[in-house]
């Protein structure tokens, strides 16, 4: 294996190889936004999820669309986006019931390791918890940006420049939250140097 300059090392972070032969739930949210807004304002609108079994198949995925608390009305920034109608949220269930029905379906196949695309996911999770009063339900976190860039020996990058890297194509629509977990879920895959089987 190509030696990793030790600037592109993370102290913590598992080698990809390491995630193998347990089950990555691999999570992808989208949230309110504005063009110039304060990202502690934001509250998720969508979570998106593939479950990769350990032998790094994509069994399962979750979708579930949020509605938003404190913003109820989406920005035309936001929409345009993620692609996110106003009455896919205003038909949606509330955050605490959106996190419940996702936890219970990650939890139908334990163990697992939650894992995202950088440390926004899981901030963002718990940011809303705090809003909505509720517990906080994951254990185990993993940075699957760190894990790639580890990997690869290069700085952090985002999703679709890593795709790029890896050679695959961007699958459905970036920045919504179903297709984004995929995409990761498959950079997981290829770091497994599995073929890409969307």
């Amino acid at each position: 294996m190509e030696m990793i300059s030790q600037m592109h090392t993370f102290d913590g972070v598992p080698a990809a190889a390491e995630l193998r032969g347990t089950t990555v739930v691999v999570v992808d949210l989208e949230a309110t936004c504005w063009k110039d807004g304060d990202i502690n304002a934001s509250e998720i609108i969508e979570i998106g999820a593939v479950r990769v079994t350990p032998a790094g198949s994509l069994a399962d995925r979750f979708q579930t669309f949020v509605q938003p608390k404190e913003h109820p009305v989406l920005s035309e920034f936001c929409t345009q986006l993620t692609h996110i109608r106003q009455a896919d949220v205003d038909a949606a269930p509330a955050y605490p019931e959106a996190l419940e029905a996702f936890a219970n379906w990650a939890d139908q196949l334990p163990p697992y390791i939650l894992a995202s695309w950088g440390e926004y996911d899981k901030n963002q999770l718990r940011r809303d918890c705090r809003r909505h009063a509720v517990t906080y339900p994951f254990g185990r976190h993993v940075n699957l940006k760190k894990v790639y860039a580890q990997h690869v020996g290069k700085p952090p990058c985002g999703m679709a420049r890593a795709l790029a890297q890896a050679g695959l194509p961007l699958l459905g629509t970036h920045h919504r939250g179903i297709d984004d977990a995929v995409n990761i879920a498959r950079i997981l895959r290829w770091m497994w140097g599995m073929e890409d089987t969307p």
